[in-house]
């Protein structure tokens, strides 16, 4: 096997085929990359759970398969000087690698050894632009839960129905929801569950552009295409949390605050909280003003933002400050409604204009009287 190309052709897809190389494997082949030519290069990464393979432009001048170490290969690619890098696998699979007056040699395996990726049945498809799958993502990808005891939870919901694309991720303690329209192709409706460290890949991958990433869904697999480059991953089984009926939709308190001043109050209060005492936030609404305090064993902390609100009751309520303030990051609005029933009822956090856009619901922790 012989090729040529662009050493930031290269780089590039051997950084993102190595997302998905394995660490450590009972299969060596796949601690490494395989590098196809043909035709073009495609490069592929693959720990069993998931793959990602793509495809770059280049001079072939001998077909042919190896499988490269993946942290060797980008390790060495990365080192290069840019300009035109040259791949030659002789006999005995001894490789070299040269790039101007840089030259590496060592010694490839054989592509034979290297599982094949899981073909995706076709059942359904869909397209949906790299932007707005990226902003779903990011904005609902940290309540995943990372509790192994409930695999189908370590995923998020993807549900389509009537062109309406919703992501729903739930660890226990947290729901995020995100909404948009889409082009659902040949589907009326349909849901599956991607797993979070997909979703992580798959959100590197796209852009900031509207060019479409095609999803194809299959019975057991699930397939993003994007430009050159494809990510496979097994889809999750279990029955998913209901989440329509576990948001609560009757207030006694709703409350519109801004959403930046309303982090920068929450983000410094949460300076004299440590990872060991992991001390509440305590919320109570005051004077047309939500304070927020916290107290530890040797700080306090107290930080107010100015809200309008309507409703009846008192609040004093309690969260834990990460969960809180991950919500209130990821909301894509300037203004944000804050809707509290007492203080063992959960706070959802949702759109002032209340399209459904996005919904997060926060669970409240028992706060110590006088703490």
């Amino acid at each position: 096997m012989k090729f040529s190309c662009e050493k930031n052709l290269l780089q590039a897809a051997a950084t993102t085929a190595g997302r998905c190389a394995a660490s450590k494997s009972p299969i060596p082949a796949l601690e490494g990359l395989l590098i196809q030519a043909g035709s073009d290069v495609r490069i592929t990464g693959y720990d069993l759970k998931k793959g990602i393979y793509t495809t770059i432009q280049a001079d072939v001048a001998e077909p042919g398969s190896v499988v490269l170490g993946a942290r060797f290969l980008n390790d060495i690619v990365r080192s290069l000087p840019g300009g035109i890098v040259t791949v030659c696998v002789e006999e005995g699979f001894n490789t070299r690698i040269d790039c101007g007056d840089s030259h590496f040699t060592t010694v490839a395996t054989d592509s034979g050894d290297y599982p094949e990726l899981p073909t995706v049945d076709r059942e359904k498809a869909i397209a949906v632009p790299q932007n707005i799958l990226s902003k779903m993502i990011r904005q609902t990808v940290f309540a995943v839960s990372d509790n192994e005891s409930r695999p189908v939870y370590t995923g998020e919901l993807f549900e389509i129905k009537g062109g309406t694309l919703t992501v729903v991720a739930v660890d226990g303690y947290r729901l995020a929801l995100r909404r948009e329209s889409v082009e659902a192709g040949d589907v009326e409706d349909c849901s599956f569950i991607v797993p979070g460290s997909t979703l992580n890949d798959l959100e590197k991958l796209c852009g900031d552009t509207d060019e479409k990433v095609s999803i194809t869904v299959g019975s057991k697999h699930i397939s993003f295409s994007v430009g050159d480059t494809v990510l496979v991953s097994r889809r999750l089984e279990g029955e998913f949390l209901n989440y329509s009926r576990s948001i609560p939709v009757e207030f006694a308190i709703t409350l519109e605050a801004d959403r930046e001043e309303l982090v920068q109050a929450v983000s410094r209060v949460s300076i004299i909280i440590d990872e060991r005492t992991k001390n509440p936030l305590r919320l109570k609404l005051e004077n047309g003003a939500l304070a927020i305090l916290c107290s530890t064993g040797v700080s306090q902390a107290k930080d107010q933002c100015p809200v309008k609100g309507a409703g009846s009751g008192e609040l004093e309520i309690g969260f834990n400050n990460r969960y809180l303030l991950d919500a209130l990051k990821a909301a894509p609005a300037d203004t944000l409604k804050l809707c509290f029933n007492n203080a063992s009822s959960p706070c959802v956090v949702k759109p002032v204009d209340d399209g459904g856009s996005f919904s997060y619901m926060i669970l409240p922790v028992r706060l110590k009287a006088g703490a």
